[in-house]
C-alpha cells in the first residue's frame, strides 16, 4: 500500500488500533481499521513416544477452554525462534534441542498485522513451568494421530494450532 494516513484510536500494552486511510494497488482509497500486533511464535513439540504437547487453555475472548500449541507474543527485539523456545519452557516446562521452521501464518490479515512464526521441536528435556498471572492452562501430551484427528473433527479450533499440526504432518514429522 502507498500513501497511508493514520489516525490512532487506542494504544495498549499488547496492541495498537488505527484508522488508516490507505491507497490500494488499484488506486482506490479506503478507510481501514487495523490492529497492530508485534507477532508471535508457536511450536509443535513431539516427544519420543510421538506425542504432541497441547495446552488446554482458558481463553476469555472465546469464553471457553481451547486446545493450543505452546505459543506467545514476540518481545521487542526478540527473534521468533527465541520466543518459541521461551514460551515452550514457560508454558509446558520443556526445552528442545532440535528445532525446525514450519513457516509463518497471518492470523487475520483483514484487520491484524500479526504474523505467527511456526516451529517444530523435539529431543526434549523437562524443566519447570513459569506461568504468567493471566495464564490458566493444563499441559497434555496427545498421540500425534489423535491430535490430527482433533484438528480434522473440530475439537481443535485455534488457527495457529491447526496450521502448525497440518504443516508438521505434511512434512512427515507427526
Amino acid at each position: 500500500m502507498n500513501n497511508v494516513t493514520t489516525r490512532p484510536i487506542y494504544q495498549g500494552r499488547m496492541l495498537r488500533l488505527n484508522i488508516e486511510l490507505a491507497e490500494l494497488p488499484n488506486g482506490r482509497r479506503c478507510e481501514l481499521e487495523i490492529v497492530h500486533h508485534p507477532g508471535g511464535a508457536a511450536v509443535v513439540v513431539l516427544d519420543n513416544a510421538r506425542r504432541v504437547c497441547l495446552l488446554r487453555q482458558y481463553r476469555h475472548a472465546a469464553s471457553d477452554w481451547l486446545w493450543e500449541l505452546p505459543a506467545g507474543k514476540l518481545e521487542p527485539g526478540e527473534p521468533a525462534e527465541q520466543t518459541a523456545r521461551r514460551e515452550l519452557q514457560e508454558e509446558a516446562g520443556v526445552q528442545a534441542a532440535e528445532w525446525r521452521s514450519l513457516g509463518q501464518m497471518h492470523s487475520s490479515p483483514g484487520v491484524f498485522t500479526e504474523v505467527i512464526h511456526l516451529y517444530f521441536a523435539h529431543d526434549l528435556a523437562y524443566t519447570q513451568q513459569q506461568l504468567g498471572a493471566d495464564e490458566l492452562l493444563e499441559v497434555h501430551w496427545i498421540e500425534g494421530t489423535k491430535a490430527l484427528s482433533w484438528a480434522s473433527d473440530g475439537t481443535i479450533s485455534d488457527a495457529k494450532t491447526l496450521i502448525g499440526l497440518y504443516r508438521a504432518a505434511a512434512a512427515g514429522l507427526i
